[in-house]
């Protein structure tokens, strides 16, 4: 059987920080007149991807060789997700676009060529020398597509990873249209060579996220709480959000899952999921347990007060990647429900069960008995923002080429041919 050679000696951009990483840092903000100013556009479309793009967009808004333009679509413009765009606005950018790219229950296929007329519309009158996207959602993969059609650069962040569903199919999907390749992990750089990228095309930097979650500057749990409404500090987070190849089971798969949660006794801070397809199902399911005291159900939080949260937690439960990239890091034990995250990097904290009821409570039982809290960092250490600042102010990097060439490897442990697949004509 044919198999892939060990691809741990790949050539990838390795981005070493020294002790005055901090001042180089600063001097990058300041353009000396021998660059051009270059415009970059970043996208997102969800509470989440914002949190993680976040330092990167102000690292940006202060250099004047750059001018920032964010466009801010998705669930951020649904008023039942908390109308989140107001937070973006927050942020003071100087160029923001809000774009409604979808209606309530809108279909996913969609919601994509919606998206993909907005974005080619606004990319075209903002002439951007790079397009900045992130993760596995269709905003993605619609701003990475009018960027690969437009000749202009894009710039994956966190590719190469694995989880499992339609998420699989779109990240991996994103990459191929991406130029420049910003990942967590060495193990996340050797997925993309397999894909065919292009290593010096490829840079690991961490997740970004993590550069917020190790800050100092992070509120304090009683602010939280109280800016919240938050009755008690003794509480576990859940977050469940909808599985597109089994939306037909949602409902069950939603009813048992509250119905354990209710069981524990427990008090839980509950977010609501995403807006994927299955997502109605689960939002009936919250709004038969809303007038339960022990659940505090919102419709977003804030990242910075969800990483205070989430770092004072007792558990967070559900099927979020917040649950197998952030809780980790704080050392915070998770209950992994179901499929969602079925092919995730897994650590000692993380606790997987079905759907069935009484396989969520078992796990929430190991959780509980899990007192280590030895935290895992296989998304990087906390300095992405330093890392991101060096890629961009690297030798080739704005001179990717537009043209893309899928780079082959060597498949085979031995001579044999490959097998192929024959298609005979009948006579």
């Amino acid at each position: 059987m044919s198999k892939l050679k060990n691809t741990t000696g790949f050539p990838c951009q390795r981005l070493a920080m020294s002790a005055t990483g901090c001042d180089q840092m600063r001097r990058l903000v300041q353009n000396d007149g021998a660059n051009p100013t270059r415009k970059i556009v970043f996208i997102t479309g969800t509470r989440a991807d914002f949190g993680k793009l976040k330092p990167l967009m102000r690292y940006l808004e202060q250099r004047s060789d750059i001018e920032l333009h964010v466009i801010v679509t998705g669930m951020h413009m649904l008023k039942l997700y908390g109308s989140t765009y107001l937070e973006v606005k927050r942020e003071g950018f100087t160029h923001i676009y809000c774009v409604a790219n979808q209606h309530a229950n809108e279909p996913m296929c969609s919601i994509m060529g919606n998206s993909v007329c907005l974005f080619s519309r606004l990319i075209g009158e903002i002439a951007p020398h790079l397009i900045v996207v992130h993760g596995d959602r269709l905003e993605a993969l619609a701003g990475a597509t009018v960027g690969a059609l437009s000749n202009t650069l894009v710039c994956h962040i966190e590719g190469g990873e694995l989880s499992g569903t339609v998420d699989d199919l779109i990240r991996h999907a994103v990459t191929k249209l991406a130029h420049i390749h910003m990942v967590a992990n060495d193990d996340a750089a050797a997925r993309l060579v397999q894909l065919g990228e292009c290593g010096s095309n490829i840079y690991v930097i961490g997740s970004p996220d993590l550069d917020v979650m190790r800050s100092d500057t992070l509120p304090s749990l009683q602010q939280a709480l109280a800016h919240y409404q938050i009755p008690s500090a003794d509480f576990a987070i859940a977050m469940f959000h909808p599985v597109t190849s089994e939306e037909a089971d949602m409902p069950a798969y939603a009813k048992a899952f509250f119905s354990a949660l209710e069981k524990t006794g427990d008090r839980y801070v509950v977010v609501y999921p995403n807006n994927d397809a299955g997502t109605s199902a689960i939002l009936a399911e919250i709004n038969r347990h809303r007038e339960n005291r022990r659940f505090s159900v919102f419709p977003s939080i804030r990242f910075e007060h969800f990483l205070t949260l989430l770092k004072n937690a007792n558990y967070i439960i559900g099927n979020s990647s917040a649950g197998i990239r952030e809780a980790p890091f704080y050392g915070v034990p998770t209950v992994n429900v179901g499929t969602r995250q079925s092919r995730r990097y897994f650590c000692e904290s993380i606790f997987n069960c079905s759907y069935h009821e009484q396989s969520i409570l078992d796990a929430i039982h190991k959780a509980k008995s899990y007192t280590s809290r030895r935290r895992s960092m296989p998304f990087g250490d906390g300095n992405s923002l330093e890392k991101f600042a060096l890629a961009l102010n690297s030798t080739g990097f704005w001179q990717t080429p537009f043209q893309k060439a899928f780079v082959d490897i060597d498949v085979c442990t031995s001579d044999e041919p490959l097998p192929a697949l024959c298609l005979e004509t009948a006579a």
